[in-house]
Parts: structure tokens; sequence; C-alpha cells
């Protein structure tokens, strides 16, 4: 069972699509919203969530204060799983954080987004290849805040992501057969 942890919405279970996602277990989202609101880059932020799924990443920081959350899923039913699940977290937020599903590729969405956002998950099914994720990191940067924080969730076993030079890595952390990495905008003097 999926759930928001925390929050307003906390405690609201969450549907998960029947198969091509991999949700994040509780374990891993209590302890990466943890580090995300000891850094206080959660309240009032943009929120994208790339390959969204059930958008349990997304409605977590909805849940949590975000002022808007765009889901972006390629996946029809997995889309339709997001809906629902934005749906019941907007009802117990009272319409506090506007609540996006976009029923879309990742790059199609990219293309045509605007930003800036603060704070952006990519969570990629495991049948997403390095090239892709490269692609979706190099349309992402340019619509990222000075200060945005980026997660990028993989396989343990996956190499470091290959990330575009306006963004650089700050830390990582493993769990089990998760790892997380964590990147931000390279500051405006390193980049001249």
């Amino acid at each position: 069972m999926t759930r928001i942890i925390a929050g307003r919405a906390g405690s609201i279970t969450l549907d998960v699509p029947g198969s091509g996602t991999r949700p994040t277990s509780d374990r891993v989202r209590e302890s990466l919203f943890g580090a995300l609101e000891s850094a206080d880059a959660v309240r009032d932020a943009a929120v994208l969530d790339l390959y969204a799924g059930s958008g349990a990443l997304g409605l977590e920081a909805a849940s949590r204060g975000a002022a808007s959350v765009d889901l972006v899923e390629k996946a029809g039913p997995a889309a339709a799983v997001a809906r629902r699940n934005a749906a019941r977290v907007a009802k117990a937020l009272k319409k506090d954080a506007a609540l996006r599903v976009h029923a879309s590729s990742v790059l199609a969405f990219l293309r045509s987004a605007r930003g800036p956002f603060d704070l952006a998950f990519l969570d990629p099914p495991y049948d997403v290849g390095e090239p892709e994720l490269s692609a979706a990191l190099d349309a992402l940067a340019p619509l990222l805040s000075p200060h945005a924080t980026v997660v990028i969730e993989r396989a343990a076993r996956s190499p470091r992501p290959a990330l575009p030079e306006s963004l650089e890595h700050t830390r990582d952390k493993r769990y089990g057969d998760t790892a997380l990495w964590w990147a931000q905008p390279v500051a405006e003097s390193q980049s001249r």
C-alpha cells in the first residue's frame, strides 16, 4: 500500500498503476522528504514530478506545502491513476496547491513547459536508458530556478546520471536497491 506520509494529506492512500511503474517506497520517501524539508526545498515550491507513475513524490510535496505540482506521465493507465490520486489529495488540501496531471512524454512536456521549477523529481522506469534520462535532464535544466533541487531515482546498480554542464551533483544516497542522486544548478559565478 502506498500512502501520503506526512503533511495536510498525510495517511491518504494512493492507488498504484497495475504495471509499468515502480513506486518509491514509503521508507525512501520519508527519508527523502526529511532531507528536502530540512533544506527548505518544499514549502511554496513549484514542483515537477517527471515519470510520475502514481504521482506519489509530487503529491507528497503538495501535502507538505508545495505551491504547485505538475505530474508528467506518458502511460495512459498510469496517468489516469495519477489523476485520481491528485483529486484525492486536492480534496484534503482544499485547493491550497495547484495539482496538474499531464498525459505526455517527459521530453514533449519539457519542450513546451514554462518554468521556473524549484524542485524536480525524475524517477524513470528501469527500462528508460541513460540517453533518454540525459536528454530529459538537458531539457529540464533551463526550466529550473537558480536554487532548484533535482532528485533522480534509479536502481542502485545504475550508473551515476550524466548531467548537463549547467547542473552539478550535490549528494547521493542508497537505500537497498534504490539510489537517489541530487543535483542543483551551477551557481552563476561558477558557470562563467
